[in-house]
């Protein structure tokens, strides 16, 4: 049985505009036709800017969704990175990335280096960029991935790694911070597989290839996984000494100074 249709006032134009997908004359109905009037605007010209807002509109609306659907939080702007800090980092590779190459190519980015050199920092920005560039972004831990497809249902895990098969850039962050079971490995190598010659991924880890062994221990899939992840991929190592260390230890010092 079909639903009854939606009843709108006749009178009720921003309601019958926004009913019709025109989210943006319908909120600023009035001073559109005051605008109109004012200006004397011919058929064409009214019809124009109508177009002109509404997919002004459109684009926020997107942007917003994307943002939403990326799932990045909050983060540091690349302004703020310390280049000086690392003593090894390619800035050229950084910025090259930052240009979003990589991701029209299908190429992928893995991020090496230990902890608190900005690996998710550098991540997060370049995943910025493309959801303002508007491709579509997905963020998220090895950790919270990897829980998010050990499911039991065989049809669920399937449309889980649809869902990460998808997006124009995955961006998988932290892989070598816990130790997995051979099943992990597997779900990790779908993912890839997946992705693999089609959409970028950016992936961040603290542990060079040879020790992935021990991230995922007795997995038969780690030579494939990595042959599939770093053939097309630009690979960058970060070198130094962690930079959240170095600024806890500036915010005690300013601390003891300011005591009496």
């Amino acid at each position: 049985m079909s639903s009854p249709a939606t009843t709108i006032p006749t009178n009720d134009l921003p309601h019958q505009l926004a009913h019709i997908g025109l989210h943006a004359t319908a909120g600023s109905c009035d001073d559109f036709i005051a605008r109109a009037t004012k200006g004397r605007w011919a058929a064409r010209t009214m019809l124009e800017e109508l177009a002109r807002s509404e997919m002004l509109e459109r684009g926020r609306r997107g942007l917003e969704r994307r943002l939403a659907h990326s799932r990045l939080g909050r983060f540091r702007p690349i302004a703020d990175f310390d280049w000086n800090w690392p003593k090894k980092i390619d800035r050229e590779a950084i910025d090259r990335a930052l240009t979003l190459e990589f991701v029209r190519e299908g190429r992928n980015l893995i991020l090496v280096g230990t902890n608190g050199l900005g690996k998710t920092m550098i991540t997060k920005n370049i995943a910025h960029a493309a959801v303002l560039a508007g491709h579509s972004v997905l963020f998220r831990t090895a950790a919270e991935l990897l829980e998010d497809l050990q499911v039991d249902s065989p049809e669920l895990r399937r449309r889980r790694l649809a869902h990460y098969g998808r997006p124009s850039l995955l961006c998988i962050d932290e892989v070598g911070y816990l130790s997995y079971d051979n099943h992990a490995a597997d779900l990790l190598y779908e993912v890839v597989n997946r992705r693999y010659e089609q959409k970028s991924l950016i992936v961040t880890t603290n542990r060079g290839f040879k020790e992935w062994n021990q991230v995922f221990p007795n997995a038969t899939c780690i030579a494939t996984l990595l042959d599939r992840l770093t053939h097309h991929a630009d690979v960058t190592k970060i070198e130094g000494e962690s930079y959240r260390v170095r600024e806890s230890e500036l915010e005690t010092a300013a601390r003891r100074k300011k005591k009496p």
